[in-house]
């Protein structure tokens, strides 16, 4: 499962690899294995098996104009 989709690879793949599959910059995502989220180090040791889930959270620069504090007091739930 990747994102909540399924999502079939021709072979198994490590995270890294999957990442240059999809053409994601590793350096703007965070991602989550199996429940886990991973540290950028493990990107290149974490092998993908059939089974496993796999969240991709894109970082998004920009701004509301509110500040960090503000921002965290009318968030209600973390986006999966």
């Amino acid at each position: 499962m990747l994102n909540g989709d399924r999502f079939e690879l021709a072979a198994p793949l490590t995270v890294s690899e999957l990442l240059a599959h999809l053409d994601v910059d590793p350096r703007r995502v965070a991602v989550e294995h199996n429940l886990t989220v991973l540290k950028k180090p493990a990107y290149d040791t974490t092998r993908l098996a059939e089974g496993d889930q796999v969240e991709i959270v894109n970082f998004v620069g920009g701004g509301d104009g509110r500040t960090t504090q503000e921002r965290a007091g009318s968030c209600d739930r973390v986006v999966r």
